[in-house]
């Protein structure tokens, strides 16, 4: 009887992973979502998503598009910077 019920756990823990997974590849984020996924505070969220033109305001709702937003964020990449040994500054 325990085996089943670890069988169930376990197929209750895919779905659950499934759906955040599939979450996550969604084109569009709601703000709040947004902020979870990128870490980043409300105001400079909107701020970025704004600059990158990520923004969707449909009856009251801003949504953030993942792709563009995404390549707005890539603009700020900077390569590390290595020391003469080729070790990292700190």
């Amino acid at each position: 009887m325990s085996n089943i019920v670890d069988e169930y756990k376990d197929i209750e823990r895919k779905d659950e992973v499934t759906r955040g997974v599939r979450k996550l590849r969604r084109k569009f984020f709601r703000y709040k979502e947004a902020e979870y996924v990128y870490s980043i505070e409300h105001k400079k969220l909107l701020e970025l998503a704004d600059k990158a033109g990520a923004i969707y305001r449909v009856d009251g709702f801003v949504l953030i598009e993942r792709e563009i937003f995404e390549r707005f964020l890539e603009t700020f990449h900077q390569p590390p910077k290595m020391t003469k040994t080729g070790g990292r500054k700190k």
